[in-house]
């Protein structure tokens, strides 16, 4: 197979890219043993992205250190449908969910908002004090939710605990991330409390930060690490009753589901239109798909020949490993699933609210690791089944060598490694001056 060659142009420009530290470099990840506690923060107020981004992070730090524990605070509904390895748990605030219009209500309790967001904040901090972590990891919200983390980031500061904020490839258009982070007053936490920003991705793949005007001493703290490399457990977890996973199969997943409708739809027209599509497909459909779609999509694919429909399923690795190939929408962790996987792979990238997954979308395309259909709203059933019908022709991404693309895990544990390591004498926390 030709393989073409993507070079690392770039990498050392603002940000530093980071190679991957040789395999032989094991050891717990703190110098002198005892016992480490990470806390990871994670919003979750829409799909799935942000909590399984943080999961793999935890289970790979803990396979690394066997004297390491991990505790994930996350607002997640079904954050308890997963499993944890030992040594990772977790804590649920209250949920918020976003709405398609951008805004957010609360999940579950008939409150308002504002005291939602109280209750979270107040956990949140409680749970740090008691926790007494020596390593504070953010993902993407660099306040929280609203703001509700900002207590939680100055009392740690405080105490000398390193504040880390992690970051995914891409966050937005320049020109609706910079106003957004302008009225979230997001630059002077950059500034005055975090130690670093770790972008899990690569800098000739995309700045996240780009077009938000930031002081030079920010843009010093930003590390490239890669993207994060999925596998499979050592014990794959059977999927029970799937009528096609014993031969090719088309794998079609929208992520959580709460605005994949036009992906599955369209994947559904293809199917229903033309019978000799390549490879039978099932369609995960996501657990925040609403329950009307859900119902109506299942009904569809059970008049379909060699076409399957399930609502969701915690082992998606599991799937993407034994598909032939993809259809999906393209967020972040499917991106490095397929990557990871070397699966041949369509995108239909969502376009509102966020451009996130277009931007990434298109950006893959340019580097010849996927192909991208953007939803015209007329989901022309003739054209996805075409897209389909060649997809098996297709190049894996494996085909194009971008070094240090998924070196993101290796070097997350180096730089956890390293902070924990240099993790200065604290101030007595509020929990031991009460022990005392």
């Amino acid at each position: 197979m030709s393989r073409s060659w993507v070079g690392a142009a770039g990498a050392a420009a603002e940000g530093k890219a980071l190679r991957a530290p040789d395999s032989g470099s094991g050891g717990h990840l703190r110098a002198g043993g005892g016992s480490s506690r990470i806390l990871i923060y994670s919003h979750d107020t829409f799909g799935l992205g942000h909590l399984r981004r943080c999961r793999e992070i935890a289970h790979d730090l803990v396979d690394r250190d066997d004297e390491l524990s991990v505790l994930i605070l996350s607002g997640s509904p079904i954050i308890g449908s997963f499993d944890f390895r030992s040594r990772v748990d977790f804590v649920r605030v209250p949920g918020v969910i976003k709405l398609r219009n951008g805004e957010y209500t609360s999940l579950n309790l008939k409150i308002a908002l504002e005291q939602t967001l109280a209750i979270r904040a107040s956990i949140i901090k409680h749970t740090a004090e008691i926790f007494e972590p020596d390593l504070f990891i953010v993902d993407k919200e660099p306040l929280g939710l609203r703001g509700e983390i900002a207590d939680t980031l100055q009392m740690l500061k405080r105490n000398g605990v390193p504040l880390v904020l992690g970051l995914r490839d891409v966050m937005d258009e320049p020109e609706l991330l910079a106003p957004e982070w302008e009225r979230k007053n997001v630059v002077p936490a950059l500034t005055d409390l975090y130690n670093e920003i770790w972008v899990y991705g690569l800098p000739q793949f995309c700045d996240p930060l780009e077009g938000i005007e930031l002081p030079a001493s920010v843009r010093r703290k930003m590390i490239y690490t890669g993207y994060l490399r999925r596998g499979l457990p050592s014990k794959v977890p059977p999927i029970p009753d799937l009528k096609y996973d014993e031969e090719p199969f088309l794998l079609v997943t929208p992520g959580g589901g709460g605005d994949g409708e036009a992906l599955v739809d369209w994947v559904l027209r293809a199917y229903e239109a033309e019978r000799n599509l390549p490879w039978p497909a099932i369609i995960v459909l996501g657990p925040f798909m609403p329950p009307e779609l859900q119902a109506e999509f299942m009904q569809r694919a059970e008049r379909i020949d060699r076409v399957e429909a399930i609502t969701f399923s915690p082992h998606m690795e599991s799937l993407m490993a034994r598909a032939a190939g993809v259809v999906a929408m393209g967020g972040y962790n499917t991106f490095c699933e397929i990557l990871s996987f070397d699966k041949r792979a369509i995108i239909v990238p969502r376009t509102k609210p966020r451009r996130e997954q277009l931007i990434r979308a298109q950006r893959a395309q340019e580097m010849g690791l996927l192909s991208v259909l953007v939803d015209d709203d007329k989901r022309d059933a003739k054209t996805m089944a075409t897209a389909l019908r060649h997809l098996p022709q297709q190049q894996a991404p494996g085909a194009v060598v971008v070094p240090g693309l998924l070196d993101g895990l290796p070097n997350v544990a180096r730089l956890v490694r390293k902070a924990l390591g240099e993790t200065v004498s604290r101030p007595m926390s509020v929990a031991a001056r009460y022990r005392a």
